[in-house]
C-alpha cells in the first residue's frame, strides 16, 4: 500500500481543514485569559486577590495556553521541516558557525518573549526541525530572560545603565551556555521521539519531495505523538507553578540574602528556581526587595533564576531531555547567573 493511501485526510479537504483550524487557534489563544477571568471573577464572583483563586486561574489559563503553543509550534515546525534536510540544517548552523547560531538564537529569544514554560514548545519545535541542541538552548535561555517589559521596567526603576547591563548579562549567559552545551554533543541526551519524523506510522525522510497533503498529515501526526508523550509533564509543571504562583517569600528572602551574607547570590539563585513567573511578574518582588536593601546583583540573580530556571520548566524538559543534559543545563545556566550576580554587586556596589 502506498504511503499516500494510508493518510486519513482526503487531498481535497486538507486546505479547507487548515484554513478553518488557523483562525480557531488564534481566536482561542487571544480570548483564553479573558474567558477565565470573566468566568471566575464575573460569573462565580471569586476574589481575585485570594492566593487559592489565583492559583486556580493560573492553572487553567496557563494549561490551555501551553497546550495551544505546544500544538501550534510543533505543527508549524514539522511542516517547515518537511522542506529541508535535517543534516543540511545542522550543517548550516553547526560546526564552525555554531557560535553565530547561538548569537542568532539568543537574538530571536529577545523578540519572542515567552515565559520559561512557553519556551519549551518552541524548543521542541526547533530541535525536531534539525537545529542543533546547543543553539536551541541559547533561545530557551534568552526568551524568558530578556524581553521589552523587563527592560522597560528595569530602566524606569533603576536607570538605563542597569537595564543595559542586564541585557548584556542575559545575552552573555544565553550565548555562552548554549555554546558550551553544544560542545558536549548533547543530541545523544535528547529523547529519540523528538528527532523522528513519521507519516502513517512509517519513519520518512522529510526532504524526499512530499505532497502538501503529506506535509500537513505529518504535522498532525507529529503534534499528536508529542502531545501524548508530554501532556502529563505539562500539567504537572503548570500545577507546580500554580501552587507556588504569588507566594514568593519576600520577607524570608530579605532576611537570608541580605548584603552582609557572602553567599547571598547563591541563595538567591537557589530560592528563585522553585518559583514560576515571567520577568514582568517578578519585577514587583525585585522592587520590594531593593527597598529592603538587597544588593542589585543579588536581586538580578534571583530574577534570572526565576525566569530562566523555573521548576515547572525543568519538569517539562525532563520528558524530552535525559538527566545528564538536564543537569548540565541547570549547572551551566546557574553558574552563569551566579557569576553575573557577583559581578553586578562588584560593579554597582553591594
Amino acid at each position: 500500500m502506498a504511503l499516500s493511501d494510508r493518510l486519513p485526510l482526503e487531498a481535497g479537504k486538507v486546505g479547507a481543514v487548515v484554513g478553518f483550524a488557523i483562525p480557531i487557534w488564534f481566536t482561542l489563544f487571544a480570548i483564553n485569559e479573558n474567558i477565565w477571568n470573566w468566568l471566575l471573577f464575573a460569573q462565580f464572583r471569586l476574589d481575585p486577590t485570594n492566593p487559592i483563586v489565583e492559583s486556580i486561574r493560573f492553572f487553567v489559563y496557563d494549561s490551555i495556553k501551553i497546550f495551544l503553543l505546544l500544538a501550534g509550534i510543533i505543527f508549524v515546525a514539522t511542516v517547515a521541516r518537511s522542506f529541508m534536510s535535517i543534516e543540511r540544517t545542522r550543517a548550516l548552523l553547526g560546526g564552525k558557525r555554531a557560535g553565530l547560531g547561538n548569537v542568532a538564537a539568543a537574538a530571536l529569544g529577545i523578540v519572542t518573549p515567552f515565559c520559561s514554560c512557553s519556551a519549551v514548545p518552541a524548543f521542541i519545535g526547533f530541535v525536531s526541525a534539525g537545529i542543533p541542541v546547543g543553539v536551541t538552548m541559547s533561545f530557551l535561555i534568552a526568551s524568558p530572560l530578556i524581553n521589552e517589559i523587563a527592560i522597560g521596567l528595569l530602566w524606569s526603576l533603576f536607570g538605563w545603565e542597569i537595564a543595559l547591563l542586564y541585557v548584556a548579562a542575559g545575552l552573555t549567559i544565553a550565548i555562552v551556555a548554549g555554546f558550551v552545551i553544544g560542545l558536549m554533543k548533547p543530541e545523544r541526551w535528547v529523547e529519540s521521539f523528538v528527532f523522528e519524523t513519521r507519516i502513517g506510522g512509517q519513519i520518512v525522510d522529510p526532504s524526499r519531495g512530499l505532497s502538501f497533503r503529506e506535509r500537513v498529515q505529518m504535522g498532525v501526526e507529529e503534534t499528536q505523538s508529542i502531545l501524548r508523550k508530554v501532556w502529563i509533564y505539562v500539567l504537572v509543571g503548570i500545577a507546580i507553578g500554580a501552587v507556588i504562583h504569588g507566594w514568593a517569600p519576600a520577607d524570608f528572602f530579605a532576611a537570608v540574602a541580605g548584603p552582609d551574607n557572602p553567599f547571598a547570590v547563591v541563595i538567591a539563585v537557589v530560592m528563585g528556581i522553585p518559583l514560576y513567573s515571567n520577568a514582568a511578574g517578578v519585577m514587583p518582588i525585585v522592587e520590594v526587595l531593593f527597598t529592603a536593601g538587597i544588593p542589585m546583583g543579588t536581586l538580578l540573580a534571583f530574577m534570572m533564576a526565576v525566569v530562566a530556571l523555573s521548576l515547572p520548566e525543568l519538569v517539562l524538559l525532563k520528558r524530552i531531555l535525559k538527566l545528564p543534559l538536564l543537569g548540565i543545563f541547570v549547572a551551566v545556566v546557574a553558574s552563569g547567573i551566579v557569576v553575573i550576580g557577583y559581578s553586578f554587586n562588584a560593579i554597582v556596589g553591594g
